[in-house]
């Protein structure tokens, strides 16, 4: 066609001639500034480019942006402890909110400012802004400071709903966030206002309105921050288990003689007393044993029931023995004085060992010294029961269990160094679970935690 071409075909002259000529091969086209034409193709790969919107325009958003947004969107499970020691300091929501109201009425007006409804809204605008930053801040760094509770140990993770509520965690965070977001709008909201001011006065009065709707805002939310603190409190003072160290767990029935074992075989010291779950959370003590250092815990106590039935005592239990690392020392009490009859211990027992078949394991029979000739049955027992296993552990508990009494010291010097012997196999088992640490020469070493 003459004095034409088809629009395919221009793909094929250079870009600086569609750009800066015009063609006399057809009439009347301009190639349009910065217009690159390409010829229809078809590919396999496709190049997108995002954006987000500054100011009113879009901006094209940079790879490394994109790649932290899709980073941050992973959910990352620590492989360590200690998250509860590295809490911040959560102040009282009263000394916040002074603080705060005494450093903005500090703020002046910006130097220069002669006219003096200028100067009134100027210095207004700034406290209130400055008022909104101060209550504002201290809960930004706390929703940041506190860990997502999806990315804890689960040992931890079973430590937070447990001791707190399943989801009172994340319902206190959820508030302490809620009341920085409302404070942040109100605070920017009465700051312009009072900026549009046109006379002194109503700067003056705006002012005023805006520090008591925020500080109405504080003392209705406030108490947010009181419940963070005093999770905090709760989750710092929880025990902090070295998962490295060979750690020794008492488990058994309430009452049976745990807690005594723990002050006689550790450092713990934990309260004793003849009433069901006297340990009301998990205690830590340490042994050292020819020069190498051990771990001891002492758990609330176990009853025979469906773990659906089971409170949040027993299920503290049932975490350290899921989530850690340990060697388990089962006590057992024939005498009946625990309040668990021993055929009740004799399925706890059962369920227990099946469960956690791979952990080490030592069997021990406690107050020993009460034991009398005949067995224990309780009224509620039968007497007649043919079960040649339960018959067996009524007079001498598990096969192989050691007896013991901390008021005679019997089997005492025998329990330790069967202790002794159970944390050296658990420190040599810990060893060989450990990844190597191998360094390569081309590529920067690896650090295990």
């Amino acid at each position: 066609m003459s004095g034409s071409v088809h629009l395919q075909q221009l793909w094929q002259f250079p870009y600086s001639t569609l750009l800066f000529n015009r063609t006399n091969l057809y009439k009347g086209l301009y190639a349009l500034p910065r217009m690159k034409v390409y010829s229809p193709c078809y590919t396999k790969q496709m190049q997108t480019t995002t954006y987000e919107v500054v100011n009113g325009s879009y901006l094209e958003t940079s790879p490394i942006k994109q790649e932290k947004k899709t980073k941050d969107t992973t959910p990352v499970t620590l492989d360590t402890v200690g998250a509860f020691q590295k809490l911040p300091m959560v102040m009282p929501s009263v000394d916040i909110l002074y603080s705060a109201l005494r450093k903005a009425r500090r703020v002046s007006p910006t130097k220069g400012i002669a006219n003096a409804a200028k100067r009134e809204k100027n210095k207004g605008a700034k406290q209130l802004d400055a008022l909104m930053k101060e209550l504002s801040l201290p809960l930004k760094t706390y929703k940041e400071k506190f860990p997502n509770k999806r990315h804890l140990h689960p040992y931890e993770r079973a430590l937070v709903e447990l001791t707190l509520g399943d989801g009172n965690y994340e319902e206190v965070l959820g508030k302490v966030d809620s009341l920085r977001k409302k404070l942040t709008s109100v605070g920017k909201e009465h700051a312009s206002l009072c900026a549009q001011s046109s006379t002194k006065r109503e700067a003056e009065e705006r002012l005023a309105e805006g520090i008591k709707r925020l500080e109405d805002i504080f003392h209705s939310d406030g108490k947010a921050v009181d419940e963070l603190m005093q999770i905090a409190k709760s989750l710092r003072a929880m025990p902090v288990v070295d998962l490295e160290m060979p750690t020794l767990c008492l488990v058994g029935a309430p009452n049976v003689g745990k807690s005594s074992l723990v002050r006689i075989l550790s450092t713990g010291k934990p309260e004793i007393c003849n009433y069901p779950f006297t340990t009301r959370g998990i205690l830590m003590g340490h042994i050292t044993l020819s020069y190498q250092h051990f771990q001891v815990t002492d758990t609330p106590g176990i009853l025979r029931r469906r773990d659906e039935d089971r409170n949040n005592l027993e299920k503290l239990t049932l975490a350290v023995l899921a989530h850690l690392p340990t060697a388990v020392l089962f006590v057992h009490d024939l005498t009946g004085e625990c309040g668990t009859s021993p055929s009740d211990q004799f399925l706890i027992y059962k369920e227990i060992k099946e469960r956690y078949n791979t952990h080490l394991w030592i069997d021990v029979v406690s107050k020993c010294d009460l034991l009398q000739e005949s067995p224990v049955f309780y009224i509620t027992e039968d007497a007649e029961a043919d079960n040649s296993e339960l018959l067996k552990y009524r007079t001498m508990g598990p096969e192989g269990a050691l007896r013991v009494s901390v008021k005679s010291q019997v089997g005492i010097n025998e329990l330790k160094s069967k202790v002794h012997e159970l944390l050296v196999s658990q420190s040599a088992r810990l060893n060989i679970q450990k990844p190597e640490v191998t360094t390569d020469i081309s590529s920067p070493p690896k650090t295990f935690i």
